[in-house]
């Protein structure tokens, strides 16, 4: 037996090797500005700020583990690094992230890359015990290369690192399935606890814990039951623990706990036809879809024959892992928005399935025609992972390549004289205007126009400054085609478009048909000094996608970014401006 599972470490490295890798390529995208929204604004930053105001994170929108767990790599990285740990001085930390927070992103990106990657393993113990080495390590390669687990892998967020503690839960469960031993419920419970506290969506792996304890249950003799009742109170009472421990001022701050749950309630409680650029199809549609790119098109088929055929050939298992998986699918389904992001909870159980399926299938080709088995089993393997290794590796190349809003900003720096007045969209975090291409000196050129506090008065339909912020989403309500003239009585002569907001409003120009006008009107009078593409050479734009647009996954894509575009205005006070 010690024979048979030493045959797979070599395979099994090559996975993990290939799924670190894949994780890394493209790591520094961006740098050192950081562009995604919840990226710059979440566990980083909150990370850091606990080294001011204790390990109270203030902020329970988003459960706080991989914040503790940032938080306490910060320390012993940067601690080491600069003293603070000989010290005891924290503060040095924080003023190194006020100077370099790029420096604080990469180290978390690849905190969530190895995160990412020990998922990856798991998930082949998971295969392992469940069914076989075999099946565990086709799934695990599966995951190693899917587009969604490898894209995020990139980014400081919690969709990558909760699989890690999630699969764990699901090892644990498949231990209780197999074999019942305390530690198994141990396991799980400790793995769900921590998923919850990354996660709360995460959770659901309660499914998976309570199928396997009720099957032991239901076969076991009248004095097993006992135990299978103790430990599926020990596993519940661990995950309370873990979950605690790793999130523990949900209780001890529960009224901020609970006003923050209100809030992303009201979140995902929002209809998505309220935003611009929503897509047209329903949610349940868009994650089916999101599958088939995501995971890609055979593997998520594959999982949903697995889904079926795992009734005939343990119907245990079958209870373990497809209604969690469905359930979870219809939950998603009736939230206000939806991600391809958000199916990732439930990618491990598809890989299981598929997995399953395609050795199943591959088992009865050869079975038929012996002499080609191996050749099945090889055809099967190709075609789980072939979408999901020619897409990773074009998102490497893709993320590889400087962004859009980094070269346009250089060009800005290169071009836009001293002093000069801009009209900025909010595409890009306000770091991009005080830095200089990474130098630590604030830059002195230009004023940043308040784009997000002007608006349009809908009584006379003339811009006026805005006592308050409006919001990311909305900005495309706010534009007309007077700003224009207001640009150019006020000196703001340039502007810096980006289609990440542009494309919103021409994917609902029934929505907003004033920003339609603004845009057409701003390309009719504005001169373009600037503009560059994220696509390859003779490809088509990819059109505006919540999705897409942001992860890059079509192939049209050559480099991260929008198409960013920096006109120059030439009416009014402009008239008179020297020209760049």
């Amino acid at each position: 037996m010690g024979n048979g599972r030493w045959r797979y470490w070599g395979p099994l490295s090559v996975v993990l090797v290939v799924a670190f890798a894949l994780r890394l390529w493209g790591i520094k995208q961006g740098l050192p500005y950081v562009y995604d929204v919840d990226e710059y604004g979440h566990f980083v930053p909150q990370a850091v700020a606990m080294f001011h105001h204790g390990l109270n994170p203030h902020y329970f929108i988003n459960p706080p583990a991989l914040t503790y767990f940032l938080h306490v790599v910060f320390g012993v990285w940067f601690g080491v690094l600069f003293g603070v740990l000989r010290s005891g001085s924290h503060p040095s930390i924080a003023r190194e992230f006020a100077l370099h927070p790029d420096r604080f992103f990469l180290v978390a990106r690849v905190t969530v890359a190895l995160l990412g990657t020990a998922s990856v393993w798991l998930l082949y113990l998971v295969g392992a015990r469940l069914f076989n080495r075999a099946l565990g390590l086709l799934a695990s390669t599966v995951m190693a290369v899917a587009f969604l687990p490898v894209f995020y892998g990139h980014l400081a967020l919690n969709d990558a690192p909760t699989l890690l503690p999630l699969t764990l839960s699901l090892l644990g469960a498949a231990g209780v399935l197999r074999r019942g031993r305390m530690l198994d419920y141990l396991l799980a419970g400790v793995g769900l606890g921590l998923a919850a506290a990354t996660k709360y969506t995460a959770g659901v792996m309660i499914l998976p814990l309570l199928a396997a304890g009720v099957a032991q249950y239901r076969d076991g003799a009248r004095e097993h039951r006992r135990d299978v009742a103790i430990g599926t109170g020990v596993a519940l009472v661990a995950a309370l623990a873990a979950y605690l421990i790793a999130n523990p001022y949900s209780l001890l701050d529960f009224h901020a706990f609970r006003a923050e749950l209100e809030v992303q309630s009201s979140y995902t409680e929002q209809s998505r036809a309220s935003w611009i650029g929503d897509p047209q199809q329903g949610s349940f549609v868009y994650y089916l879809w999101s599958f088939t790119w995501g995971l890609g098109w055979i593997p998520a088929l594959a999982a949903l024959g697995g889904a079926v055929t795992i009734w005939r050939r343990d119907r245990r298992v079958g209870w373990m892992l497809v209604p969690v998986a469905v359930l979870y699918l219809l939950f998603l389904s009736l939230q206000g928005r939806y991600f391809g992001r958000w199916l990732l909870p439930i990618f491990p159980i598809a890989c299981l399935l598929a997995a399953s399926f395609a050795l199943e299938v591959a088992g009865w080709a050869g079975r038929r025609t012996p002499r080609l088995r191996t050749t099945f089993v090889a055809l099967a393997v190709i075609a789980l992972v072939v979408q999901g290794v020619v897409y990773s590796i074009h998102s490497g190349l893709v993320l590889s390549r400087p962004d859009t809003r980094n070269l346009t900003r250089a060009w800005a720096v290169a071009h836009i004289p001293a002093g000069a007045k801009i009209v900025l969209e909010p595409v890009v975090p306000n770091a991009w205007l005080d830095k200089t291409g990474g130098d630590e000196v604030a830059h002195p050129r230009w004023v940043k126009f308040p784009a997000l506090r002007v608006v349009l008065n809908p009584a006379t339909g003339k811009p006026e400054t805005a006592n308050r912020t409006v919001e990311l989403e909305d900005y495309e309500r706010t534009l007309g085609p007077a700003l224009i003239g207001y640009y150019e009585r006020e000196g703001y002569c340039w502007v810096v478009s980006g289609y990440t907001q542009a494309g919103r409003a021409f994917a609902d120009p029934q929505v907003v048909p004033h920003a339609i006008t603004y845009y057409r009107e701003l390309a009719r009078q504005g001169e373009v000094v600037y503009h560059v593409s994220p696509y390859s050479s003779g490809k088509s734009p990819v059109k505006f996608n919540f999705d897409w647009t942001f992860d890059y996954y079509p192939l049209a894509f050559h480099r991260p970014g929008p198409e960013m575009t920096v006109y120059r205005l030439h009416g009014g006070r402009c008239a008179s401006v020297t020209p760049y």
